[in-house]
């Protein structure tokens, strides 16, 4: 394998990796596949999203490995990591039919609890990734889930994160953020409130002097690399921001997860998906031109894929679905086990479905047996919000804040102000990215969770990986197959 570092934006000292693992769901982009990605000199990317709850349920599987307390025993606000195991630590690990002890659903203003456990997810996902070498951690956010990324963010520089990654929205404050957060100084960004009439803008506020955190020094300030579809967007961020951008990750509609609604309309093919076109396409020319490094994400899980973007300019790739299934990957093995079979069969599929998420973004989903891809399954479930990550902040006629989500129970959203319509076709994600990666809640009456996977367009990129023989394959097998032919 070829050497294809370039430098760092930032000082010039640090070596800046071809290639991105991409930072997938819940938990599916783990502590363990960051942990390889980066062991072998490329950038490893653990999922922030939802690490509190990933958090509580393991303690309650009785943290097989130790790999928790391990994490949690160098955690630097000691009070936090004893109220957590005491609260969710069972040694012998929770029956499969007992249900998981919940986090409280998050507030507006969330509580020290929240904080605390948020910070601490992060922190020990950061750390597990980082331990036993040298190679650069990076973690994935969404801009769109706002509660949570304030604890998140500072939970993950506690712990050394080198790079830090956002989409889905316009991630404009975060770069003042982590300079704030590297003296341990409070730091705010502002919520969108959905109805807002307010003169005052509402935001979400994160003060480390709550734990008493400057006693600690300063701390290594991340890189911050937004995850753009447009060039636009990227020459307005770097225009806007007021503190330090290293680079973007320029995202195609193909890529899995949350994709950007297309430009210019709302058609849909045959099959019900957005329509993208001319104008999705982003201008590889501006991106060269703002100066700064940029890698090309979806759809890239290939050599000459890797050669192309190099070609174009990009210091590399971000690859996700490749990593995905692969044995370090999160993912639940007999979920991972099915869609490998159904790669080696030619018979896999996905959907963009533009209804799923309540957050209003595309959203692509695998076709798999007993999942809520299918209808049928996706129309028996009980309607719940017990995990709410997703939920948007509105206004109510009396000038208070709530907390909605247009696929919890549908008389609760209606009794929230919100529209009957929003809640067509809307999937519970929260749930079943739990059950994705092997945690699924049991609900009243012993319901489990059902998974819904995602992935980018490119599923064959599995056959291309599995060696002659074999039906799974590494993360460093992946490295090797997108650099190998390269020189």
């Amino acid at each position: 394998m070829t050497d294809t570092l370039a430098r760092s934006p930032l000082d010039g000292s640090s070596p800046l990796p071809t290639i991105i693992q991409g930072g997938m769901g819940v938990a599916v982009s783990n502590w363990c596949l960051a942990r390889a990605v980066a062991s072998y000199g490329q950038l490893g990317v653990i999922s922030g999203t939802g690490i509190d709850t990933v958090l509580v349920r393991r303690l309650q599987d009785g943290d097989p490995g130790g790999h928790l307390r391990r994490a949690i025993a160098h955690f630097p606000f000691t009070d936090v990591g004893k109220e957590a195991l005491r609260r969710y630590f069972v040694p012998e690990g929770l029956p499969s039919s007992q249900p998981y002890a919940r986090l409280p659903l998050p507030k507006v203003q969330g509580s020290a609890l929240q904080r605390g456990i948020t910070m601490l997810g992060n922190f020990c996902e950061v750390f597990l990734a980082k331990e036993g070498h040298e190679g650069p951690v990076g973690i994935n956010l969404l801009t769109k889930i706002q509660l949570p990324n304030l604890a998140s963010l500072y939970g993950a520089m506690l712990a050394g994160v080198d790079y830090v990654f956002m989409g889905a929205g316009i991630p404009r404050e975060i770069p003042a953020v982590l300079d704030r957060f590297a003296n341990h100084e409070s730091a705010s960004i502002k919520a969108d409130v959905v109805g807002g009439r307010r003169d005052a803008p509402v935001t979400f506020d994160f003060d480390p002097a709550e734990f008493d955190g400057a006693r600690l020094g300063p701390l290594h300030r991340p890189a911050f690399v937004p995850i753009v579809s447009s060039h636009s967007l990227a020459s307005m961020l770097l225009k806007k921001a007021r503190s330090p951008i290293a680079g973007f990750v320029v995202e195609a509609p193909v890529a899995g997860g949350h994709n950007a609604p297309p430009r210019g309309g709302g058609s849909l093919d045959e099959r019900g998906q957005p329509v993208y076109g001319e104008r999705d396409e982003v201008d590889l020319s501006v991106m060269r031109e703002l100066g700064v490094p940029f890698w090309l994400a979806g759809g890239m899980g290939a050599p000459d894929k890797v050669r192309e973007a190099l070609s174009e300019g990009a210091t590399g790739v971000q690859v996700g679905t490749a990593f995905a299934y692969c044995d370090e990957s999160g993912l639940a093995p007999d979920f991972k086990r099915t869609v490998i079979d159904q790669a080696l069969a030619g018979e896999t599929d996905v959907l963009t479905d533009p209804r799923a998420s309540p957050t209003g973004y595309p959203f692509k989903i695998v076709s798999l047996p007993g999942s809520n891809a299918e209808e049928e399954q996706y129309l028996q479930r009980q309607r719940v919000c017990d995990l709410g990550y997703l939920r948007e902040v509105y206004e109510t006629p009396s000038g208070t804040l709530g907390l909605r989500c247009a696929s919890e129970p549908i008389d609760a959203y209606l009794a929230k102000g919100g529209e009957l319509a929003d809640t067509v076709g809307r999937k519970c994600l929260c749930n079943a990215l739990m059950a994705n990666i092997g945690l699924p809640q049991v609900q009243k009456g012993g319901d489990v969770e059902r998974p819904l996977l995602t992935s980018g367009d490119d599923l064959e990129v599995i056959r291309r990986l599995l060696p002659a023989g074999r039906d799974s394959y590494t993360a460093r097998e992946v490295v090797d197959y997108l650099l190998g032919a390269e020189g």
